[in-house]
């Protein structure tokens, strides 16, 4: 079978500036564009409203009877997933149509989501501007993630559209568009797709970009090879206590009722090389020690400035103020996991590594968003707030550059690594 990774030819840009992650406006712009252009294989439709009323809008290219389903956006601090729907599109639009197939492109899963993190798009993209302006949706509030039988909360639009959308299309196969802030690629898998591990590694070598081969996000799961993982059964011990986002509560295991393999696709932001480092670490408990308990501090420290919040800032800003409170919720219950269930056993340079980037990124996405719901606070306590929320953010942002050496990826290159697993997963399934 042809190298589906080796035979993208080089990537246009979304418009004349050097390449970057589109807005939704652009994004929506540009599908509408290749609507019109190619009426024969292209089409745009809505297929359901989010909770704020913007519209879901799917980018569908040909008509064969299997098709394949492309989530962008399901997280709204992770851009690259929109940018790589529009460029997929481009694509397939340059070849002539894949006999038997037809491609379903969702621009943006959380567009309400999106607009509260928008701000980073229209300037430099550097790791303190992206701070400044970071947000990402408690866990219940995240569209890919269904709630639990019984639990008397009803699933979100956006949920509803991307589930009624899966039965409507039954597809083969299901792209989750992913990125992380710091790390590596990798890829999480609800079934085996034989052949695409190897394929996988040489594109993400090819961007320059390290696989994460002791991913966090896939503590015990199994392995099949470096940087990527397949999902455990429902109810498995494999998953995570102290995080909520179970994958057999997903719309990632939805699919699956139909026959599909759902493939999540993470690449990095900024990439950290020591994530692919699998040999045993020299003094792993002890370094993972000083990041948990490190965690456990930071938690508390911005706990108290939760307490300077103005009252209005809940009610304007309701959707980061839960953010920032789960995420120092979760933050001691995680590092409480970190001791139990690792310190006895060995460990890599890769797990240690993951826990260290948790540890520096979990306290300053919250010191960030603190500063965004202190900005009119009054008073002599909320300056006080407010300097101390700076000093996490500088101090956090410091030990990433000097302690974890994280590297940009180029926009240019997150688009071609991701837009090529897809097309690469999609070849390995036929």
């Amino acid at each position: 079978m042809t190298d589906t990774g080796r035979r993208i030819r080089p990537l246009r840009t979304l418009d004349t500036r050097p390449a970057r992650y589109p807005t939704q406006a652009q994004a929506e712009s540009a599908a509408r564009r290749l609507a019109l252009r190619h009426p024969d294989r292209c089409r745009l439709r809505e297929v359901g409203r989010s909770r704020a009323g913007r519209p879901l809008l799917l980018l569908s290219v040909d008509r064969g009877p299997r098709a394949v389903l492309v989530v962008g956006g399901p997280h709204p601090n992770e851009p690259i997933g929109t940018a790589a729907a529009i460029r997929l599109a481009e694509v397939l639009l340059e070849r002539p149509a894949r006999p038997g197939l037809s491609w379903h492109l969702l621009l943006c899963l959380d567009p309400d989501g999106a607009a509260l993190n928008a701000g980073w798009l229209d300037g430099p993209l550097t790791m303190r501007r992206h701070y400044e302006h970071f947000f990402r949706p408690a866990f219940e509030e995240q569209p890919e993630l269904l709630p639990a039988p019984g639990s008397g909360r009803p699933p979100m639009p956006e949920s509803v559209a991307l589930t009624g959308l899966i039965d409507e299309l039954r597809p083969i196969l299901q792209c989750s568009l992913h990125g992380v802030d710091f790390g590596g690629a990798f890829v999480q898998l609800t079934g085996p797709v034989p052949g695409l591990a190897e394929r996988f590694a040489r594109s993400a070598e090819r961007a320059g970009i390290p696989l994460d081969v002791d991913s966090y996000d896939a503590i015990g799961w199994a392995s099949p090879a470096p940087g990527t993982y397949l999902m455990p059964a429902p109810g498995s011990t494999e998953v995570s206590r102290a995080l909520p986002d179970e994958p057999e509560l997903s719309t990632w295991s939805h699919a699956t009722r139909h026959g599909a393999v759902t493939a999540v696709l993470e690449v990095p932001m900024w990439a950290v090389d020591a994530v692919g480092d699998a040999r045993p670490h020299p003094a792993g408990p002890r370094a993972l020690g000083a990041a948990a308990r490190d965690l456990t501090a930071r938690a508390e420290e911005l706990t108290a400035l939760l307490a300077y919040v103005p009252e209005h800032g809940h009610e304007a800003y309701g959707p980061l103020v839960r953010t920032a409170e789960l995420s120092l919720a979760v933050a001691p219950r995680v590092a409480a996991e970190w001791l139990d269930r690792w310190c006895g056993q060995p460990l890599t340079s890769s797990r240690v590594t993951t826990a260290g980037l948790v540890a520096a990124r979990l306290p300053l996405r919250v010191a960030s968003i603190l500063l965004r719901l202190l900005a009119d606070a009054r008073g002599p306590a909320a300056d006080a707030a407010r300097d101390r929320a700076r000093a996490v953010v500088a101090d956090s942002l410091d030990r990433l550059r000097q302690c974890f050496g994280v590297r940009w990826v180029p926009v240019q290159e997150q688009l071609a690594h991701q837009t090529r697993a897809v097309l690469t997963t999609a070849d390995c399934l036929r």
